[in-house]
């Protein structure tokens, strides 16, 4: 058995320069919930191959590098029966992720993945511009507007944003209107698996707009960076159940097998990076019990008016990433993104949501509650 104590996730890869910045404790506009105290969790997540055919891996994304202003690592320590267990990092998002490997003629391959981290929700003051806010630089801008596999800003995606935003000057007023048409537009379709891969362009072409967080937060995303507001998905998973009473919105069991959550944020000059979620709004809606709450309801006004501007952090985020690249993978498409573990056995990429041939169990718990 391989071990390896907890070390600072950033000290085990080298960091390349020119990789996305994440707003900082330093960068982050004013929180008025920034004396909140920090909360403490560990997730473990555990792979197996249940029908090896030759070399397998597997990939697990691993919390959000660098620290944040609401997330901060505690470090990892991995254990399993792989000749090879490391962490890479993506170059272009920066994304860490842990890899294992094990060589043809092992039957059971099996390894496991424990990562700490504190979190505490954020909040963004909407009504104050703040003079220390984080500014992009033009590379910065560009490169958070620009198109990705399934996010195209061209086309009928920029044709929808146009209309959605006539009248609106500023980022937030542009972003604020997409993020409402998202809300009332969009539906959560329970039928998508997983949690959508985020093909915005054929949901605006065949006006199906159902599916799930990586649809519909995709859906805010492309159309903000259409008209050139800077905005980005973030994937991650839930933990713990919500402060605030949503059922839906929490981990309801220590299980988070199935708990994969994509966020969004945009950015705003004045003001920094903003977090939003559309998504969980058509979740309340949908599943908040008695379930499929009219949109005028309480319940649903209250998480409206929350999730545009705020987070709460019972959720840890993995990376920003699309179009990613699995290191040392032998072959297979990119990944739309990379918040659920992924595996190949014998050069064949398994299905990160079949359990046949791919198991793995994530679980929370809280540290020092």
């Amino acid at each position: 058995m391989d071990r390896r104590s907890f070390l600072k996730a950033g000290g085990l890869v080298p960091v390349a320069a020119a990789l996305p910045r994440l707003a900082s404790a330093q960068q982050l506009p004013f929180n008025p919930r920034r004396g909140e105290k920090w909360r403490t969790f560990e997730v473990t997540s555990k792979v197996e191959i249940i029908k090896p055919s030759g070399v397998t891996r597997a990939w697990v994304p691993m919390p959000l590098m660098p620290d944040t202003d609401y997330q901060k690592s505690l470090g990892q320590s991995w254990t399993g029966n792989a000749v090879s267990m490391r962490v890479y990092r993506d170059e272009k998002y920066g994304a860490g992720i842990f890899f294992a490997e094990w060589p043809a003629g092992e039957a059971a391959p099996v390894a496991e993945l424990v990562t700490r981290f504190a979190t505490r929700d954020r909040a963004v003051n909407l009504a104050v511009p703040n003079p220390r806010a984080e500014r992009l630089s033009a590379s910065e801008h560009a490169f958070h507007t620009a198109a990705t596999d399934l996010i195209p800003t061209d086309g009928i995606v920029r044709e929808t944003a146009l209309q959605i935003v006539k009248g609106a000057k500023s980022e937030v007023d542009k972003a604020r209107a997409i993020y409402e048409w998202t809300v009332e537009n969009t539906f959560r379709d329970p039928k998508t698996r997983g949690c959508g891969w985020g093909d915005i362009k054929s949901m605006l072409e065949t006006n199906y707009l159902g599916g799930k967080c990586g649809d519909l937060n995709a859906m805010f995303v492309g159309l903000a960076r259409s008209v050139g507001v800077a905005a980005r998905d973030l994937y991650g998973i839930r933990v713990a159940p919500s402060a605030h009473g949503y059922k839906s919105l929490g981990a309801n069991s220590d299980d988070i097998s199935k708990a994969q959550h994509c966020r969004a944020e945009f950015f705003a000059q004045g003001y920094g990076w903003i977090p939003v979620d559309p998504a969980d709004v058509r979740k309340v809606i949908l599943e908040e019990p008695p379930g499929n709450l009219p949109p005028s309801h309480e319940r649903v006004a209250a998480a409206r008016k929350r999730l545009f501007g705020s987070w709460e952090m019972n959720w840890v985020a993995f990376n920003t990433g699309h179009d990613v690249a699995l290191p040392n993978a032998s072959g297979g498409p990119k990944l739309s993104y990379l918040m659920y573990p992924n595996g190949e056995t014998g050069g064949e990429r398994l299905d990160p949501l079949e359990p046949d041939a791919f198991k793995y169990t994530i679980r929370w718990r809280e540290v020092g509650a």
